[in-house]
């Protein structure tokens, strides 16, 4: 039988022989290496659309005008950090959800030993849900109930039901989520690789490079005759003339960007920030990237209880009443307590 004309193997020197699987191994590191740069390059690509750069800088933070938790205004220098544009929405603490089985406060069963002489049928999840009073009723108090007519005890209400049982947030994807806990925002920080701006952070970067503004977008209220932000125009809390295109919570983005690009840094939600409160932090605190105080006190919502820092109004806030959707406006309240105007944003560094 004829043999099959085969080209001779080449020869391999022992040099080369020895060279060839290193080589191998370095062409195979070589495309690790690309196959890394590239989904660096998608996963970077992914969070610029989701954050904004905040550069660092010095800024002037608080008032000298406002209440006294606001006072002084004193000079802050801060290293600058990436923030999300918009408040977390629901379409992202679904996927959170989805991925941890988190459960939020709201969702959870009160614990007797924190709420002394409560009957146990009484202790049911749930959280604060906003009513429009039936009548007239005095802002300052006080009430028969020992809190605000206009807040209501929702048993069922959460993220995903943010009125009630029988709501839902089927179709609200790009609404902020609302019903958080600081608890349940620092859960999701967590999770996304980020953590909550302390308060230094949080007014810097709502200021939008505007210093010493009365709002975020200038010193005008209606600057060309539009609303800049979702507030209560309005009496308080009966009246709403939804003069700004919406009674309640809106979808981020409706209104302009300020300075930096962040969405929504004056009304629509509360956005919890990493601070504790302290109504006389302003006067001890350091000048350069203000960490917060060690341990809340001062509080003017819950004297008895340690609570965290809240910032950018929301929907509710009206001028006869919550001017809070103002930059340097400061909020307090329990860590554990969310409600139907309560969301977050996240920052990284």
């Amino acid at each position: 039988m004829k043999k099959p004309n085969v080209a001779p193997a080449p020869t391999v020197s022992p040099e080369t022989k020895g060279r060839r699987p290193l080589i191998s191994v370095l062409l195979f590191a070589a495309l690790l290496g690309v196959i890394a740069l590239l989904v660096m390059q998608v996963s970077w690509t992914v969070g610029r659309s989701e954050m904004v750069w905040v550069p660092g800088g010095e800024f002037w933070m608080g008032t000298n005008d406002g209440p006294l938790d606001e006072r002084p205004r004193h000079k802050v220098y801060l290293d600058g950090f990436w923030m999300d544009e918009t408040e977390v929405t629901n379409k992202q603490f679904a996927a959170f959800v989805a991925a941890t089985k988190y459960v939020t406060v709201a969702e959870r069963k009160p614990d007797p030993k924190e709420f002394p002489g409560v009957p146990e049928d009484k202790l049911v999840p749930g959280s604060a849900v906003y009513v429009t009073p039936a009548a007239d009723v005095s802002l300052e108090g006080p009430w028969e109930t020992g809190h605000p007519p206009w807040w209501k005890y929702q048993p069922g209400a959460s993220w995903k039901h943010p009125d009630g049982p029988d709501s839902s947030v089927e179709g609200k994807d790009d609404y902020p989520v609302v019903h958080i806990a600081w608890e349940d925002a620092t859960a999701y920080a967590k999770w996304a690789g980020k953590r909550l701006p302390t308060e230094a952070e949080w007014e810097y970067a709502a200021r939008g490079g505007l210093d010493r503004k009365e709002f975020v977008w200038g010193d005008e209220l209606k600057p060309g005759g539009k609303w800049m932000a979702n507030s209560w125009q309005g009496q308080f809390p009966r009246e709403n003339t939804a003069e700004d295109g919406f009674k309640g919570l809106a979808p981020v983005r409706q209104f302009p960007a300020n300075g930096y690009g962040l969405f929504d840094t004056s009304g629509n939600a509360w956005e919890w920030c990493q601070d504790w409160y302290d109504s006389d932090y302003y006067r001890v605190s350091p000048d350069r990237n203000p960490p917060g105080p060690t341990i809340g006190r001062g509080s003017r919502q819950s004297p008895g209880q340690p609570s965290r820092v809240r910032r950018g109004g929301s929907f509710l806030c009206a001028d006869n009443y919550c001017r809070r959707y103002l930059p340097a406006a400061r909020d307090d309240n329990p860590p554990d307590s969310g409600a139907c105007h309560t969301s977050f944003r996240c920052v990284r560094d």
